[in-house]
């Protein structure tokens, strides 16, 4: 019986292939159907794309949310359709821009931003993805979605002058597109811009540096050390109080049901589980990591004050 994989892993998505594509080949690496992907990263892009496992697929919404940092190259004086360097060149301008005017063009994109998403995206609009009407030759308006920049830092100017290119790194939230972010500097800038290059380098807790490719992932499986490069679903969780279960309630926990707060063991000697801290730590909504007494996590569990009942919110224990 092959193995099960349950978690999230950071794969490095190499050029050429679509995200989807990476899906497909982990399904044939690991012979395992339930696998998802938590962000699309277009063909051309590289870098980190985590991808959920198993039980681990349950927090593909939660990881889609996360913030996100990338590394791009965007040459200026080119506008393109898809607002890369894949798509076909619409225009093409004089480039007369100073390092000085570069930094305070990309520096008025910090914080919120309206931003129009490109036809080339997979958003959908009555039920079709725009992109199936941009390949039919269709453009059609599209609504500004608030999107936020963290922060824009210049890592490269210095071909800006004799090929009109630069480097940035972007941090933001979901949702942003780099290349439309690109176009739009560009049209500050007033002589057009298109994306050269994109690395994803950060999604949430997961970095290029721990990022493995799809070969790797093979070699990683036949050695048998894979699951050490498996992060379980609880690590996207670790910044959330934990509670350890009464194992006179372990039915009550494997039934996915709510349980009580007298359920719950008092397991800190220096008390830190006094009354006063437990009310604090108590209130309406307040989310947990919970486990039994022998450490198996059991998933997300919300407490709910009316009920006095801690209810589950996200459930990852699978029966042997």
């Amino acid at each position: 019986m092959p193995n099960t994989y349950n978690g999230l892993i950071n794969i490095y998505k190499e050029p050429g292939f679509t995200s989807n594509d990476v899906v497909a080949k982990l399904r044939g690496i690991l012979h395992q159907k339930k696998i998802g992907h938590t962000g699309t990263l277009d063909p051309d892009a590289v870098g980190v794309l985590v991808v959920c496992l198993g039980t681990g697929t349950k927090l593909v919404e939660m990881l889609t949310d996360h913030d996100k940092e990338y590394i791009a190259v965007c040459r200026l004086g080119v506008t393109t359709d898809t607002q890369d360097m894949s798509g076909q060149i619409l225009e093409e301008q004089p480039v007369n821009v100073s390092r000085k005017e570069l930094h305070e063009a990309v520096k008025a994109f910090v914080g919120d931003y309206e931003q129009i998403p490109p036809m080339y995206s997979a958003i959908k609009q009555n039920g079709k993805k725009l992109y199936e009407l941009a390949r039919e030759g269709i453009e059609v308006e599209r609504k500004p979605r608030k999107v936020n920049i963290g922060a824009i830092t210049i890592l490269d100017d210095s071909h800006l002058e004799s090929d009109h290119f630069f480097t940035m790194e972007v941090k933001c939230s979901k949702g942003t597109y780099i290349r439309t972010l690109c176009h739009d500097i560009g049209l500050r800038l007033g002589c057009g811009a298109a994306m050269q290059h994109l690395t994803r380098t950060r999604v949430g807790a997961f970095s290029l540096e721990s990022a493995i490719t799809l070969s790797q992932v093979e070699e990683l499986r036949d050695n048998g050390s894979l699951p050490e490069h498996i992060k379980s679903p609880e690590y996207i969780f670790r910044d959330l109080d934990c509670l350890h279960v009464k194992d006179s309630a372990r039915k009550i926990l494997e039934n996915g049901n709510s349980f009580r707060r007298d359920n719950v063991l008092s397991e800190d000697p220096e008390g830190v589980n006094d009354t006063e801290y437990e009310d604090e730590m108590f209130t309406d909504g307040n989310m947990f990591r919970v486990y039994s007494e022998d450490d198996t996590f059991f998933g997300i569990y919300k407490y709910s004050a009316r009920k006095k009942t801690f209810d589950v919110d996200k459930f990852f224990f699978e029966k042997e």
